[in-house]
């Protein structure tokens, strides 16, 4: 069953005193286009969320945001920013030297000194800890992902496949009517010569009316390209069934479909066919606004 572009994803799991949450959102997009919104100081795993979500999703514009939080009773490191201290320390000395200054620098005003302690989250260790549990978060929250996108995409097919069964209605009526389309010709021919040449009248097997409605016959033949729509009906009907990314082919399928149904109506020296074609391309661009949504 095909898959709609639009869906959302999330997944959350604890792994080595770590909090991991991932959100996915995808959209309609031509391509394959993945954004990965991740902590600075886990940056390291960014292709690792990357890589877990490209074994699956094929197109479609998706936006991965994952947050990595420390446990509320997991150990905390925390690292004194030693050659911060000591320049904080001489400065202090030196303001004392030169402006006079008694107070001495102690341990509290220290501690409330700009980036002289620091609480280690993220180190390299701790990465490749996590990179594992991170990619099966990652693989969860895609799954989820497309469990919505093949729901939608069961609305979309079954959209998609009523409007196929109208544009094969369309078809048949075409090719019903195209038969009609050289009799009407000869009847309009032979009453507008009739009317020239009201003193003699014109049998309508006159070798010159034949050789007029052959070459009408001719140029309005479209059995060609009602043959290919046919074609083009039955390929679409069955990438609607297939379970892999159609949408580029469902793209490409439509504007065959349109080129074909623009020449009928080129062809075809009919008002009917004419009004049936341009009932088929509406529904044809119906059918290419949907199949947007398609991966």
């Amino acid at each position: 069953m095909i898959r709609s572009m639009t869906g959302f994803g999330r997944a959350e799991r604890s792994a080595y005193g770590y909090k991991l949450h991932v959100d996915l959102k995808s959209v309609n997009h031509r391509y394959c286009e993945i954004s990965v919104r991740i902590p600075r100081e886990w940056a390291v795993l960014e292709d690792t969320v990357r890589r877990a979500v490209q074994r699956t999703v094929k197109r479609g514009r998706l936006d991965a945001y994952v947050v990595i939080e420390r446990e509320t009773d997991a150990p905390v490191t925390v690292e004194v920013n030693w050659a911060l201290v000591e320049a904080y320390r001489q400065a202090a000395v030196q303001l004392q030297s030169k402006l006079g200054f008694t107070d001495s620098l102690s341990l509290r005003d220290m501690l409330q000194l700009p980036d002289v302690i620091a609480f280690r989250e993220a180190d390299a260790d701790a990465a490749a800890l996590l990179e594992q549990p991170l990619e099966e978060c990652v693989a969860e929250a895609v799954s989820n992902l497309v469990a919505m996108r093949e729901a939608e995409g069961m609305h979309l097919a079954r959209d998609l496949a009523e409007r196929l069964n109208l544009l094969e209605r369309l078809h048949e009526q075409i090719r019903s009517a195209a038969p009609l389309v050289v009799e009407e010709y000869r009847s309009r021919l032979l009453q507008r010569l009739n009317e020239l040449i009201r003193d003699q009248a014109i049998a309508p097997d006159d070798p010159r009316i034949a050789m007029e409605v052959a070459l009408l016959a001719d140029r309005s033949n479209i059995e060609e390209e009602l043959t290919r729509l046919s074609s083009h009906f039955a390929q679409f009907r069955k990438l609607l069934e297939s379970d892999e990314p159609v949408g580029r082919k469902l793209d490409f399928l439509i504007q065959e479909m349109n080129r074909e149904a623009n020449t009928i109506g080129s062809k075809a020296n009919s008002a009917n066919i004419a009004s049936r074609v341009v009932d088929m391309k509406a529904e044809l661009e119906k059918v290419r606004e949907q199949a947007q949504n398609v991966e």
